[in-house]
C-alpha cells in the first residue's frame, strides 16, 4: 500500500529523504550566518578609548556617555566611506582624534585646549552631530 501512495505523490522516499536535507542545510547555513553576523555585532564595539584618551577625557572634564559614543562612532563611519585614517572628530567643546581603521580615540581636548593647538597627522575632520 505504502508503494501506491509513493507512486501516486510521484515521489521515491529516497528523494523526500534528500530534499528534507537539502531543505534543512539550507536552514541552518542561514541561521549560522545570522547568529555570527549578531556575535560579531554584539563584541565589536564600534569605537573605543585608548587609556591615555581615558585619562585626558578624565582630566579635561569631558563626560564620556552613550550618546557621545554613538556620535563618535558615525564619525567613523563616515570617515571610513571617505577613506580616511587618522581623523579629529569635534564639536565646540570638546576633540578627539581617532585611529579609524580601529576604531580607537587616541586623546581628547576641551575647547581650550583647541584654541591653541595645532592639529597634525589626520587626514580628515568631522563635525559631530
Amino acid at each position: 500500500m505504502a508503494e501506491r501512495i509513493n507512486s501516486i505523490q510521484g515521489v521515491s522516499p529516497v528523494e523526500r529523504v534528500q530534499r528534507v536535507e537539502q531543505v534543512s542545510r539550507v536552514s541552518t547555513a542561514g541561521q549560522f550566518g545570522a547568529l555570527l553576523k549578531q556575535e560579531l555585532n554584539v563584541r565589536e564595539p564600534a569605537i573605543s578609548f585608548s587609556k591615555h584618551a581615558q585619562s585626558r577625557a578624565e582630566e579635561r572634564g569631558i563626560q564620556v556617555d552613550e550618546a557621545l559614543m554613538g556620535q563618535l562612532a558615525d564619525s567613523v563611519e563616515r570617515a571610513q566611506a571617505k577613506g580616511a585614517t587618522n581623523i579629529l572628530a569635534f564639536d565646540a567643546t570638546r576633540a578627539f582624534i581617532i585611529n579609524v581603521p580601529h576604531g580607537r580615540v587616541i586623546t581628547t581636548m576641551s575647547q581650550e585646549e583647541m584654541e591653541e593647538n595645532i592639529f597634525t597627522n589626520i587626514d580628515g575632520a568631522v563635525l559631530l552631530k
